[in-house]
């Protein structure tokens, strides 16, 4: 048995294979959900411990053994969680995450708020996402508009026509000069380009 197979050296290492940006965005969100729910639940933890050693005048905390984690979502809510989050577009999961500890930080929520000041945050940002994709939509149609305003006018710059110029054939002239000589009949004004620049 050679050393390379317990080492699995020539199995290919996939170990950095790239991710969805989708569902990066669900992790992160899904990851910063539950150390949130972790921290509310200490912070819970330790203001019933400060409850009670004022209550009593006894610190009795070094006895009391809590529960690793007590609150969990529930699978309904984790689904619809999880849909949202991939909704979320990856330039504005950063500023969710800010947005979401700054509520915490605000509010110092409950367990069970901490849940609905996600939800909160997560619709929120759904919809200023929705507000900014109709913001550049109508952006790129003033735009396009203005490009082609631009062209014309451009267009109208540098083509200009004169009616009233002595040169403009007439259909009249038209008429004589076919009988004169067989050159080409003018049915329009002759135009001509200004060279302004």
């Amino acid at each position: 048995m050679s050393i390379s197979s317990w080492f699995k050296w020539n199995e290919p290492y996939h170990r950095f294979t790239q991710k969805n940006p989708t569902d990066m965005v669900v992790e992160t969100l899904m990851m910063e959900l539950s150390w949130q729910i972790k921290q509310a639940e200490k912070m819970q933890r330790e203001r019933e411990d400060e409850y009670r050693r004022i209550k009593t005048g006894v610190d009795y905390s070094w006895l009391v053994s809590h529960p690793q984690h007590s609150y969990d979502v529930t699978p309904g809510e984790r689904l619809e969680f999880e849909e949202a989050c991939s909704k979320i577009h990856p330039s504005y999961c950063g500023p969710v995450v800010l947005r979401f500890r700054q509520l915490i930080d605000e509010y110092e929520p409950e367990v069970q708020e901490v849940v609905q000041l996600f939800r909160f945050v997560l619709q929120d940002t759904i919809g200023r996402m929705k507000e900014d994709q109709e913001t550049r939509k109508l952006i790129r149609q003033w735009s396009n508009k203005r490009t082609v305003s631009q062209s014309m006018m451009t267009f109208k710059s540098r083509v200009r026509i004169y009616p009233f110029s002595s040169n403009i054939k007439t259909v009249s002239e038209d008429v004589e000069q076919s009988f004169v000589s067989a050159r080409r009949v003018w049915s329009m004004p002759e135009f001509k380009t200004i060279k302004d620049f």
